[in-house]
Parts: structure tokens; C-alpha cells; sequence
């Protein structure tokens, strides 16, 4: 792990909780050396379960929000399932990594320039070379994914809304 990546613990994270509960999801901070319940990649990773994202104050932020974009993505009777693995196909995991960039404009201080870096310093990988690259010039589909469900709006701004299967798709004009 670099210890260059924006941690939860970071005065920069602060707004975690509040932009999560936005989309209605909460989060669980716990004790730094306790376990994290549902954490996929293992510890110190954020955790889910349910709709509960587990952090500690070693979680990077990318991971917390990585995982909460999967939660947001995901449709509604996987996420009533869901306990650690978000599953998806690669897709929903393209959207889930466009909208936590997106997200990281929410951040005062971070951006997604500091989510874009935190990415390739963790070893997140795109065919492009860089999390950067890939988000400017290669990420349409994920882009169209996220308008196609309602998560962000034609100006790709968040409409703070989670996929849900009920809703009909969107078309994007």
C-alpha cells in the first residue's frame, strides 16, 4: 500500500458520511485494528454490507469510495443481498470508477485529480496507462452507463439518485 493515498483519517475525507447519505447510504467507522466486516479485498479496505459501508481511519478514501460506487450501482435485489462481494460485470465496474471520480469533487481539497492519483498509486488498471488518461479519453461507455441509469444527468452532473430496477432506463439526449 502506498501510505501516499488519502486515508479516511485525513481532515480531506471529512465529508464521507454526508455525500453518502445523499445516495442513502451509511457508513460505519470502527477502531483502527478492528476487523472490517464485508471487506472484499481484506483489511484495511472498505467493507459492504448491506447498506452499510465499514471504514477505519487506515481505509483509503478511494476504497471507501470505489466501494460505495458499487453499492450506488448496483441494482436493487443485489444490494438488499449484498454482504462483501458487489459483483457486477465489467460495465458496472467501468461506471463504478467513473463515478468515484466524479465523486471526488464533493471533496473539498481532493478532486479528481488527487482521485485520479490515488488510483494509479494503489494499482487500479486501465488500458491507457493511467486512471487520467483513461477518464478523458476512453471512458464513454462508463459515462453512458451512468446516464443510461439515472445516476448522473445529461451535464454529467450526480442526480444523487442509485440505480434501482424499477425505474425504466433512461436514453440520454
Amino acid at each position: 500500500m502506498s501510505s501516499a493515498v488519502l486515508l479516511c483519517r485525513d481532515p480531506l475525507a471529512s465529508p464521507l458520511d454526508e455525500v453518502l447519505a445523499r445516495f442513502g447510504l451509511r457508513v460505519e467507522h470502527l477502531p483502527e485494528g478492528t476487523p472490517i466486516p464485508g471487506s472484499f479485498w481484506g483489511e484495511p479496505e472498505a467493507g459492504l454490507v448491506g447498506e452499510t459501508l465499514y471504514v477505519r481511519p487506515d481505509t483509503p478514501l478511494h476504497s471507501a469510495l470505489h466501494e460505495a460506487c458499487h453499492w450506488i450501482c448496483m441494482d436493487g435485489r443485489r444490494r438488499a443481498a449484498l454482504h462483501t462481494d458487489a459483483g457486477g460485470d465489467v460495465a458496472e465496474e467501468n461506471a463504478v470508477c467513473y463515478l468515484q471520480i466524479l465523486l471526488a469533487d464533493r471533496f473539498p481539497g481532493v478532486g479528481r485529480a488527487r482521485m485520479q492519483a490515488d488510483m494509479d498509486a494503489w494499482g487500479y488498471s486501465f488500458r491507457l496507462g493511467s486512471a487520467k488518461a483513461w477518464f478523458e479519453q476512453d471512458a464513454e461507455d462508463a459515462l453512458e452507463w451512468l446516464l443510461r441509469h439515472g445516476i448522473v444527468d445529461n451535464a454529467v452532473r450526480l442526480t444523487w439518485n442509485k440505480r434501482d430496477p424499477q425505474e425504466p432506463l433512461r436514453t440520454p439526449s
